[in-house]
């Protein structure tokens, strides 16, 4: 499932105009990227938690031509399922 097919379950679901549901939708996964971009971590209790993961910069080597590469730190967002996620899916 994409964005516009989630966009588009939520307005049939709730019987919404497509407009509607697009507002709702990037509402929800703008909320979620602000406060990540914060430092703070974001949990829906039965779906799961996400969190930023901080990544130390270190000397690599590119696989294909054998040269020594940098590579600089970085953070990731990084999810974590919940328990009730992990139990519906395996059902």
């Amino acid at each position: 499932m994409n964005k516009s097919e989630l966009i588009k379950a939520l307005a049939e679901d709730k019987k919404l105009h497509i407009d509607d549901a697009t507002k709702v939708v990037s509402a929800f996964f703008d909320a979620i990227k602000d406060a990540l971009v914060a430092g703070d971590r974001v949990e829906i209790r039965g779906f799961g938690s996400f969190k930023v993961k901080d990544y130390e910069g270190y000397t690599g080597r590119n696989p294909k031509t054998g040269t020594v590469v940098e590579v600089h730190p970085k953070r990731l967002p990084f999810f974590r399922p919940g328990k009730e996620l992990k139990e519906f899916i395996n059902e």
